[in-house]
This record gives structure tokens, C-alpha cells and sequence, in this order.
């Protein structure tokens, strides 16, 4: 996708979520793209997310982080060393420093002059009825801001924020309706259940390579918590997780992981206003 495609797309989807909440329906259940369509974009940027939506993806999971001067950018690592031409701590560097930085050379020359996108710029791109992952990578400050974000923007119903505890009480003390997924987890399934129910979360995410408690997801799913898997994406995992009651596998490989939702009668996503 050219530049001029990119912006239109943005402007589309940008439109598209300026519906009002109460007439969308979200997903049940479905496939969850990882940073995006990572495999074949670069992670946490506009253009994998834009891809992702083309594919039809239910929930979309990025990483949120604070920069220096405390602007909200999505990057999974601590650094920028990875993914970027640049180096050094996300918060050690400005917001102007980040945008300088080419966030797309390193996966494809044809993604070179991809930014890292602000939180902001990174939510007028979705629909309005794909879940947002919203992966906090820190504390209560991070939680507080974010959470603002997203009330101001008008995406309360679709994005949650995968938080710590600290994270996810500093959120709700700003914005009570939140919604959160428990990252808080323990060795025990039960046990990371029973929690997430306590503390009212709407999400869990469970970790694993394919083998799902089913006495925890029954109990999860009776509670009304929705249930994340990270990470088994080869056809038999996914498989697995879906007849186990999961609802929202993480993948890579978005593509590849659509023929297998299929066989569930599951759908690609089609964008709604």
C-alpha cells in the first residue's frame, strides 16, 4: 500500500469511527492479529494495522508506551533498536525524536519511511466494531493517560487496555467504565481466573502453547470475562482453542489463520460505521 492509499484508508476508517457506539456490534468471537498483520508489515504501524482490517481481523493488539515528554507511541520493545533505525529507550527519547525514526525499513524497503505511530494516530485508522488490544507497556501513569485517550476519542466500547493491576486502577480512577484485560497472571489458571473475576475485568489473557484449562474458561465464560489466547497459531492449536471455548486466539499470521476460522464458521471482520 502507497502513501496516497495509506491516507485515504486512514480517512475512511477514520470516518467509519465516528458512528455512535451504541448501534455497533463487536465480535464473539475470532482472530486477534498481533501488533498487526506483522509477518509481512511492520509491526505496530499503520500499515499492518490497515492490512490487518483489509484481512478481516476481530481484535487488533498493539503495545502503548510514554515517551520522554510523556506523548503515548507504539512500539513492543523497551528500545527502538529493533524495529527502528534508530537507537535507545522509548523513554529516554522525545516524541520528535521517535518520529524521526523509520519504523518500516527494517522489515521491507518497501515500508521505508514508515512512522511510529502516536496512540491517537494509530486509532483514527480502526472501525469502529474491531476490538482494540491496547498492550500497556507500564505502570499507572501509562494506564491514566491512555485511558483519557480513549474516552476522549470515542472508543470506551471496543478498546481495553491489557494492564497490570497498578495500571488498570489508575485507569479507572479516571475513567470507571474502562474496559481491562488482566495481565496479572498466575502460575495456576484457576486461580488467574478467579482474579480477573474479582477485580471485574471484561478480558483474561491466558498463556500457553495450546493446551487451554477448560475448567477455568468455563468458569471465566460464566462470569461474562472473554477469553484471549497467546500463543499457538499452527492449524491444530487453533483448533484447539476454539473447541475449548477461547474467543480470541493472538496470531502472526493473520492470513494463514483465516482458513482455519472458517471450518467455525468465523468470518472475516467486515468494517462497520
Amino acid at each position: 500500500m502507497n502513501r496516497r492509499h495509506c491516507f485515504l484508508a486512514i480517512l475512511t476508517f477514520a470516518t467509519l469511527a465516528q458512528g455512535h457506539a451504541e448501534d455497533v456490534t463487536m465480535p464473539s468471537r475470532g482472530l486477534c492479529a498481533h501488533r498487526g498483520a506483522m509477518s509481512t508489515h511492520p509491526e505496530n504501524t499503520v500499515p499492518a494495522f490497515l492490512e490487518a482490517v483489509r484481512l478481516g481481523a476481530h481484535m487488533i493488539e498493539f503495545d502503548v508506551q510514554l515517551t520522554k515528554d510523556g506523548a503515548l507511541v507504539l512500539m513492543h520493545d523497551g528500545t527502538v533498536d529493533r524495529t527502528t533505525d534508530g537507537k535507545g529507550k522509548v523513554s529516554d527519547l522525545t516524541l520528535a525524536e521517535i518520529k524521526a525514526l523509520d519504523a518500516g525499513a527494517k522489515m521491507d524497503a518497501r515500508f521505508a519511511g514508515t512512522r511510529i505511530p502516536t496512540f491517537e494516530e494509530a486509532l483514527a485508522v480502526f472501525p469502529n466494531n474491531v476490538w482494540l488490544n491496547c498492550h500497556l507497556k507500564g505502570g499507572a501513569a501509562l494506564g491514566e493517560a491512555t485511558a483519557k485517550v480513549i474516552a476522549k476519542t470515542g472508543r470506551k466500547h471496543q478498546a481495553f487496555l491489557a494492564a497490570t493491576a497498578d495500571a488498570a486502577k489508575a485507569a479507572r480512577a479516571v475513567v470507571p467504565d474502562i474496559l481491562i484485560c488482566n495481565m496479572e497472571r498466575q502460575n495456576e489458571s484457576i486461580a488467574y481466573a478467579r482474579e480477573t473475576i474479582a477485580m471485574k475485568a471484561q478480558f483474561i489473557q491466558l498463556l500457553g502453547k495450546g493446551e487451554v484449562p477448560l475448567d477455568a474458561v468455563k468458569l471465566l465464560h460464566a462470569a461474562g470475562v472473554r477469553v484471549n489466547y497467546y500463543h499457538d497459531e499452527t492449524p491444530e492449536g487453533l483448533r484447539r482453542q476454539w473447541n475449548a471455548g477461547v474467543n480470541f486466539p493472538l496470531v502472526n499470521d493473520l492470513a494463514k489463520a483465516i482458513s482455519v476460522a472458517h471450518e467455525f464458521g468465523i468470518k472475516p471482520l467486515v468494517p462497520q460505521p
